[in-house]
């Protein structure tokens, strides 16, 4: 006979201020940028409030079975934190200093990671982690280079399962009203694939270079019309 495996006993508590947390280098440049730019819009849009995160490659917090356990990914939202900003600024614990993620992101690269890992076993895999134990909605799996992505919504049987894009090659993340999707384009030197975010109506979130090309190209346009129309914009 077989035994069952036994569910993980489950805890939140904070850190211990002498805990060392790892201290690994990101994998390459090209992680910190799209991390970047996915907040940027967001900030742009007013999606995010003064008890929001969005950390990257920032540390994940949960005592299973009396041993603590720190992932951290390369981007994730939290909507909601409970408790002052200088009580998270090494790492964050759910449900006790805030919301649980609810979106996190693994950007991959030539470094073989652990993405894909459901080991229940101390330490456990990141999938088993973000799935069985913080269940966060939402997990992306990104490969910049290719621009393939992978999306994963939390079922009703509190398992992962593969999300389809739509009609425009995006994915609905409901937990944040926000379409999400692959880019192709260039943003500080880089030319390569993005992630963005889109509105209900389609409508791409930009980033802050891009509202102020647009509001630039807004007044040159205006300013045009109303030479047209005899007026000098200069004497406004």
């Amino acid at each position: 006979m077989i035994a069952e495996l036994r569910s993980p006993i489950v805890t939140w508590e904070k850190l211990p201020a002498d805990y060392v947390l790892p201290n690994d280098p990101v994998d390459n440049i090209t992680q910190p940028m799209l991390a970047m730019a996915l907040t940027d819009s967001l900030a742009q849009a007013g999606k995010l409030s003064e008890t929001t995160l969005t950390p990257t490659n920032y540390g994940i917090c949960a005592t299973i079975d009396s041993k603590i356990v720190v992932k951290a990914p390369d981007w994730s939202f939290v909507p909601q934190i409970t408790v002052p900003r200088s009580e998270v600024e090494r790492s964050y614990t759910p449900n006790l200093q805030g919301s649980i993620p609810v979106i996190v992101m693994e950007f991959l690269s030539h470094t073989e990671g652990e993405e894909y890992s459901i080991k229940p076993s101390y330490p456990p895999g990141k999938w088993y982690f973000y799935e069985r134990i913080l269940q966060i909605p939402n997990y992306v799996i990104f490969e910049p280079e290719s621009g393939d992505i992978e999306i994963y919504h939390l079922g009703e049987n509190g398992l992962y399962r593969p999300q389809l894009m739509d009609e425009n090659g995006r994915y609905w993340i409901p937990e944040m009203q926000l379409f999400l999707g692959v880019w192709q384009g260039e943003r500080e030197n880089r030319s390569g694939y993005w992630l963005r975010w889109w509105d209900e109506s389609g409508q791409l979130l930009l980033w802050g270079m891009e509202a102020v090309a647009a509001e630039r190209l807004r007044s040159q346009r205006l300013a045009e019309k109303l030479r047209e129309l005899g007026i000098d914009p200069d004497q406004l």
